[in-house]
């Protein structure tokens, strides 16, 4: 009897045993299956967070470079015909060229007025997309700006009193000369043999300096100047120009894909004829 029960004893131990390793094989494989799962629900959610962040991006790629959206311009209102103030808008050759470059682009164009030697910060900064303001490319701006092509040709003039002694470029030297802050004309003034520089906010200022006695001369762009002799009597402009220069479009260095449309624009805009016209608008064939 006793050995009947050992022999039970055993078989129940054995059974025990097989049962035990075949509870620890099914719960592996439970758990390898459930790994497996969890890994394929894991890709499965990456490669979903993956296409939405690529969508996502391709979205905002899209908006980008699609039309709308706003762009913003900077200048100085204080610079006849290129741009001033008219019924509470800036006007102005350069204020319509951006209004035509703006709606080929398709974006709502935003004119911001501030002082000229503010311009290129503001582009650098981020505040502004780009200036448009009767500036001359020269390389000191080149190492801090980019251009779009040329779109109109410019002169430094000088301006003097009726009866002045002042005849030519040359007579300048130990002069007091007027320009505005931040312009070419202040630039060059300073090569001037022992002139005596004046800068002002404004270039009606410097010509209003001018008019009092304060000033021997005026260093400004042709146009600005045909204006402001036209308004204030006993005034002249000189028929030898000071410089020669062009204006373009200044916009945030490395900026490329706004240089290349605006230039595309510009393009067009002078092809069509549509530049020449918004110049004839302001400007009077002499």
């Amino acid at each position: 009897m006793k050995k009947n029960v050992l022999v039970l004893a055993a078989a129940v131990c054995m059974a025990a045993a097989l049962t035990a390793c075949g509870s620890s094989n099914s719960t592996a494989e439970t758990t390898a299956a459930a790994a497996e799962t969890t890994t394929a629900a894991d890709t499965a959610a990456g490669s979903t967070d993956t296409a939405a962040d690529t969508a996502a991006d391709t979205s905002a790629a899209e908006e980008t470079e699609g039309a709308g959206g706003k762009i913003v311009m900077v200048t100085n209102a204080e610079f006849p015909p290129y741009e001033y103030h008219e019924n509470n808008t800036i006007v102005g050759i350069d204020a319509d060229i951006a209004r035509a470059i703006a709606d080929q682009m398709g974006m709502e164009l935003e004119i911001q007025d501030m002082a000229f030697d503010s311009l290129i910060p503001a582009i650098q900064s981020g505040k502004a997309d780009f200036a448009a303001a009767g500036m001359t490319v020269n390389e000191e701006r080149l190492r801090n700006v980019d251009f779009t092509e040329t779109y109109a040709e410019a002169a430094q003039v000088i301006i003097v009193k009726e009866g002045s002694a002042i005849a030519a470029p040359a007579d300048l030297t130990g002069k007091k000369i007027g320009v505005q802050t931040g312009t070419t004309g202040d630039i060059y003034a300073d090569d001037v043999e022992n002139a005596e520089v004046q800068r002002f906010n404004k270039g009606m200022e410097a010509v209003m300096a001018l008019t009092q006695d304060k000033l021997d001369a005026v260093i400004i762009d042709r146009e600005p100047a045909k204006v402001f002799v036209k308004e204030n009597e006993g005034l002249k402009i000189l028929d030898e120009a000071f410089t020669e220069e062009e204006y373009a479009i200044a916009i945030k260095k490395g900026n490329t894909e706004l240089l290349d449309k605006m230039n595309a624009a510009i393009k067009e805009l002078k092809e069509s004829g549509e530049l020449q016209k918004i110049v004839d608008k302001y400007i009077t064939a002499e």
